[in-house]
């Protein structure tokens, strides 16, 4: 069964604007390793700001720009690529009352930097099967945990606090999905665990808890297999173009008819490889906008497709790719036909 919908409308915010240069030395001792990034801006929320707060934002300003009220809204999926406010908790349901969306049925999304590419394969799935649902509304979020979670040292991207939503409504003409391909391996699903604190091996007492340094990652993960850890990044590298070669071959067309590729907002080196591989520069991507931004998890894309729509870079006829990698590990694609 083929589905037809489309992008009405897109919003986001962020946390207050953080130059990288002035605040790298709080977060590391390596601050020409981060420097060399590119990026000149993150966004960090005020206290008190969580992270189904900032989704309610995005959401709200998504939905008043497409016209929509709240009780119209069918689905509501939210991805979040880090904690929210609270355990036994559910943040989308928390997220639907903070809009206002009470008639709406709620999809969460756990798939780290991912969740909202893989969000428009959820509204696919639930059009085909629910022919009532007509306005669904995507939101990624992220709201860093900075008890466990440092900034600029856990990968090759500063981390920002925000939120970005799109009004997606079933049969719209414009930014209409095309098709999402996943590629997910299993065997690195522990590769981005916290050792404590879930139902494993809970929190006892007060603990200095931290998600590891990439470097300490791959050497424990790996038992300081070279071999096994150079497989694990050229599997990285290969499937974050072949997701895309994927979804390109479903559509019918090749990498090099996209007219930009979306992607979690990586650092300038990472953006730079993954457009050589699919052979363009990096102008193709969204590399300006990620060293603006920073890195705001499964937010990213959306973000960045916003940014373009509005400054009319991407015109009617365009094909554009959303991209992401995400612990699990996923590579995952998701075309659009402006």
């Amino acid at each position: 069964m083929t589905v037809h919908f489309g992008v009405v409308s897109l919003g986001h915010v962020l946390g207050d604007p953080v130059d990288v240069a002035a605040a790298a030395p709080d977060y590391t001792d390596d601050v020409d390793r981060v420097l060399g990034w590119g990026f000149r801006t993150f966004h960090r929320a005020k206290d008190g700001v969580g992270l189904t707060d900032l989704a309610a934002e995005a959401g709200a300003k998504a939905l008043g720009d497409a016209g929509v009220q709240p009780h119209e809204v069918d689905l509501v999926v939210l991805a979040m690529s880090d904690l929210s406010e609270h355990l036994y908790w559910d943040a989308a349901g928390a997220t639907q009352a903070k809009i206002g969306a009470h008639g709406s049925e709620n999809v969460l999304l756990t798939q780290a930097c991912g969740g909202g590419v893989a969000a428009f394969d959820v509204v696919a799935g639930k059009f085909a099967t629910h022919p009532d649902y007509q306005t669904a509304l995507i939101i990624g979020a992220n709201r860093v945990c900075e008890p466990y979670w440092n900034r600029m040292e856990i990968n090759t991207s500063i981390f920002s606090d925000g939120a970005a939503a799109a009004v997606v409504r079933r049969d719209h003409p414009r930014n209409r999905w095309l098709n999402t391909e996943i590629i997910s391996d299993g065997r690195y699903a522990d590769f981005m665990m916290m050792d404590v604190g879930a139902a494993a091996r809970p929190f006892a007492g007060q603990q200095d808890v931290e998600v590891k340094s990439p470097q300490k990652r791959l050497e424990e993960f790996f038992a300081g297999d070279i071999r096994k850890m150079f497989e694990f990044v050229s599997t990285i590298r290969t499937n974050n173009h072949e997701v895309v070669r994927r979804s390109c071959r479903r559509a019918g067309i090749e990498p090099a008819d996209l007219r930009k590729l979306l992607h979690l907002h990586d650092s300038v080196p990472a953006m730079t490889l993954l457009a050589k591989d699919l052979e363009h520069g990096p102008e193709w991507t969204n590399t300006d906008v990620s060293q603006a931004y920073g890195h705001v998890g499964c937010a990213d894309q959306l973000m960045s497709l916003e940014h373009y729509l509005t400054t009319e870079e991407l015109t009617e006829g365009d094909v554009v790719a959303l991209t992401s990698t995400a612990s699990g590990m996923h590579w995952l694609c998701t075309l659009l036909a402006i």
